[in-house]
């Protein structure tokens, strides 16, 4: 029957989130091996991102085809990782109930707290001014205040003298006995390679589980299947 098809598909997009968050704190694990296969793309094991169990993963060969491709390839991902970590964070957030106070529209008399949790929800009762001005404020970020420096790794966007920016390649900490500690670079947990690494992880995870909400919502009516609204 069509329900029966319904509540298939969600459980197989279900498990699939969830196997794919469950890699997402892979990057405390050392890189794969070098393979031959990938002797002459752009990706080398050891880069940001190979981690195990895929390692290198390029089964389309476009890093081979177009190396020169590599650095925006990263770029995007990165930015696609940021934003769908975002987006599956204000899906959880308000959709468990949480709103901002007052209101979105006095003219339209919407406030808040009547805008839905779900994704096709929200996006059909924010007014198209509202979009507007979340279009540009984004198109700003992009080309302006974040705009990425090509002199600058991939992702590394802060402008110079902002305090929210990379950790450095060594970098100093308080211990709870008033000692400082020097944290190297490819540290465990607080090394500035395990954490680029969790973010690619992560980000990657949350691109599938961005998708998964919404496969779930067009489905059910509910992103977080099989949870309900709080």
């Amino acid at each position: 029957s069509s329900t029966a098809s319904v509540a298939v598909a969600a459980d197989v997009v279900k498990m699939i989130s969830v196997v794919l968050g469950s890699l997402a704190f892979n990057g405390l694990v050392t890189p794969a091996p070098t393979r031959a296969a990938v002797s002459m793309s752009a990706i080398s094991p050891g880069d940001i991102g190979t981690t195990r169990p895929l390692g290198v993963f390029d089964p389309l060969k476009l890093m081979e085809k177009n190396p020169g491709k590599y650095r925006r390839f990263q770029e995007m991902e990165i930015k696609h990782g940021r934003m769908a970590m975002a987006a599956v964070l204000g899906v959880l957030t308000t959709y468990s109930g949480i709103r901002f106070p007052g209101y979105l529209s006095k003219t339209l008399d919407l406030k808040f707290e009547d805008v839905p949790g779900t994704m096709i929800g929200s996006w059909a009762t924010v007014p198209v001014t509202g979009w507007i001005q979340i279009v540009l404020f984004v198109v700003l970020l992009e080309a302006s205040w974040w705009k990425q420096d090509p002199a600058k790794a991939p992702g590394d966007v802060v402008p110079e003298g902002v305090w929210w920016a990379r950790y450095p390649d060594g970098y100093s900490i308080f211990l709870g006995d008033g000692s400082v500690k020097t944290v190297a670079e490819d540290e465990l947990f607080l090394g500035k390679t395990w954490k680029l690494n969790a973010e690619r992880n992560n980000g990657r995870a949350a691109m599938m589980g961005i998708t998964g909400m919404y496969v779930h919502e067009l489905l059910t009516g509910n992103p977080v299947y099989p949870l309900g609204e709080l």
